[in-house]
């Protein structure tokens, strides 16, 4: 285990200057900006995007620092091999299936958090946890749009989620969480489950968002992160018929066409790369998805020819 006890060797890891990291965490307001971004349920979200500066800084931490911190097994996002199908998978063809959400999660996981989990004082001086804290954080809460806050969020979680396995493990309930959605299937009462999972949240200081706590059972859709997992993992049919029929009229009528048909305002290749990344969205959870993979070698070869 690295231990970064003195300020030189953690700037030589990092590989910017004792006096850069300083200006910059002496005035990190200056280095965020906001960005509200469109989320599927028509609501926005609101981004704090680092500047290129801070976001290098940023970037250095998480692969060189926080990269060597465990995560539990139990989170599938933000991680080596993380997915929303590996979130799903393992809730697939169960009798009750129990999602809940963590209330404000990224504005909830505040600097002594941050301090505590991600910077442990085994590992570094006080002068270096303080420091790397402030270069981590905005108005002191874990910022959206940072590229390390994703990872030190799953370092705070750790230890809450090791209880919560265990503890589901001994119920046999099978257990995963993806960012600040947490799911459970199996055939048990849910309601002793939230009681238990309220309570180990308040421990961390966060709280269930009540309105988003679902159950459903056999017969009912069961769909995790967006995988429909009754049966076996595969995407909502909304979303396959939507893609379809978009592709039906770029096929039909070419990709130029269809934009200027649809008042849409893009590039025929922007586009292209969205409808792509769409395709091979549903491809990840459906590979042998026939159709999808005639759609992937149409997008590819329009990219091609451009």
């Amino acid at each position: 285990m690295i231990v970064y006890k003195e300020l030189s060797s953690l700037t030589s890891d990092l590989g910017f200057s004792s006096k850069a990291l300083y200006s910059v965490s002496n005035h990190i307001g200056r280095h965020y900006r906001a960005v509200s971004v469109p989320k599927g349920n028509g609501e926005s979200r609101r981004l704090h995007v680092p500047d290129a500066l801070l976001k290098a800084i940023q970037r250095r931490i998480n692969d060189r620092l926080l990269s060597l911190e465990a995560v539990s097994a139990y989170a599938t996002a933000y991680r080596a091999g993380g997915s929303t199908k590996r979130n799903a998978a393992p809730h697939v063809g169960k009798p009750v299936l129990l999602k809940m959400d963590i209330r404000h999660f990224y504005d909830s996981l505040i600097y002594p958090l941050v301090k505590e989990k991600a910077f442990p004082k085994e590992r570094y001086s006080e002068q270096n946890r303080v420091l790397l804290s402030l270069l981590c954080i905005y108005n002191d809460t874990l910022p959206q749009g940072a590229p390390s806050s994703p990872t030190i969020s799953n370092i705070i979680m750790r230890d809450f989620d090791e209880r919560v396995g265990q503890w589901c493990a001994q119920q046999d309930i099978t257990y995963t969480r993806y960012c600040d959605d947490m799911t459970f299937s199996g055939d048990f009462d849910p309601h002793p489950v939230i009681r238990f999972v309220r309570k180990e949240l308040q421990s961390l200081g966060l709280f269930l968002n009540n309105r988003k706590t679902v159950v459903a059972r056999t017969g009912q859709k069961q769909a995790v992160t967006g995988i429909v997992v009754n049966e076996t993992t595969h995407i909502p049919s909304g979303y396959k018929a939507a893609l379809r029929q978009e592709l039906y009229y770029c096929r039909k009528f070419g990709i130029a066409s269809h934009l200027l048909h649809c008042g849409i305002d893009e590039s025929p290749e922007r586009y292209a790369q969205k409808l792509l990344g769409r395709v091979s969205y549903v491809l990840s959870v459906e590979p042998q998805n026939r159709q999808m993979q005639d759609y992937r070698a149409f997008l590819q070869s329009c990219l091609q020819s451009r």
